[in-house]
């Protein structure tokens, strides 16, 4: 199932102080499925989804996280708390009192802390290759810090130069990422496709707020020590087979975090990309889940 460009409206709304670029689909009273990206992304990775969600008689909205595409740009710590207030401002300016988060990739490390502080503007939780990991012992960059070769987020954190290496060749950066290793179903980024990512990346300052977000992985976890253990809102986890990062068995042991996990779904021959490379299987998914709810 494909979305069709003139099935879906595009919104701003005023989330606290900032305002966030949206697409939605569907009835505005139905329930809430907010659509969460990851890096580097923008609501478009949402576009196999919207149009089968609407089908459904849910409202989906799909957004350019804060700091993304035509989403505000502030120059601000973009730390977990100060993104998913925004994000929690987001579902009553949209017209409901709580939504279904579905984050992918980033947008997956954003949902299980966001239904842990704001359970009241949570229905449901469902991450996509991201799981709901165990707080670790110590600062995660600061871990990685030690291994003997740094790995791009360690790259990522001095303000500058990962500005400077991905923007002087956007094109190439993004055919890197897309058609890279953690890719199976490389027929899913075509060149067409490909472009639609550089013309998001390509503005002036365009990298630097998605930067923003792994500078604060450490502020993350210190944020992470205040919140509750659990994630008492109902979730789903859906794994993808060749993901070469975020591996399906990452999600083992998920339930002792989050007790009402309703199931995990294994999506068969596919990479990181979950909802783009197999739009189908992953709409399945979704649509059975939400309808159990």
């Amino acid at each position: 199932m494909r979305c069709s460009p003139t099935a879906v409206r595009e919104r701003y709304v005023v989330a606290d102080d900032i305002r966030l670029f949206c697409v939605e689909a569907g009835p505005l009273r139905g329930p809430l499925v907010l659509l969460l990206h990851g890096w580097p992304e923008f609501w478009w990775s949402w576009r196999h989804q919207l149009q089968p969600l609407a089908d459904a008689g849910y409202h989906a909205v799909a957004v350019d996280l804060p700091g993304y595409g035509r989403s505000d740009k502030p120059d601000v710590v973009y730390d977990e708390q100060w993104v998913n207030t925004r994000l929690a401002a987001a579902v009553p300016a949209l017209g409901h009192d709580d939504a279904v988060v579905v984050g992918h990739d980033w947008g997956g490390l954003l949902v299980w802390p966001f239904a842990r502080r704001f359970p009241e503007r949570t229905r449901a939780v469902v991450g996509v290759n991201t799981p709901d990991f165990p707080r670790p012992t110590a600062a995660p960059v600061e871990i990685m810090r030690t291994f003997a070769r740094p790995n791009y987020i360690v790259q990522f954190q001095e303000p500058g130069p990962a500005e400077w290496f991905l923007g002087g060749d956007v094109r190439g950066w993004l055919r890197g990422v897309f058609r890279g290793p953690a890719t199976h179903r490389h027929d899913a980024f075509p060149d067409e496709v490909i472009e639609r990512y550089v013309e998001q990346f390509s503005t002036a300052g365009a990298v630097t707020p998605p930067l923003e977000y792994y500078r604060n992985m450490d502020r993350n976890w210190s944020l992470a020590a205040d919140l509750p253990p659990t994630v008492d809102a109902p979730a789903l986890m859906v794994t993808a087979e060749h993901d070469p990062v975020l591996r399906p068995e990452a999600a083992e042991g998920m339930e002792a975090r989050v007790p009402n996990l309703r199931r995990t779904v294994l999506i068969e021959d596919c990479g990181h990309w979950t909802q783009q490379e197999q739009p189908e299987a992953f709409n399945r998914a979704l649509l059975a889940f939400l309808a159990d709810l």
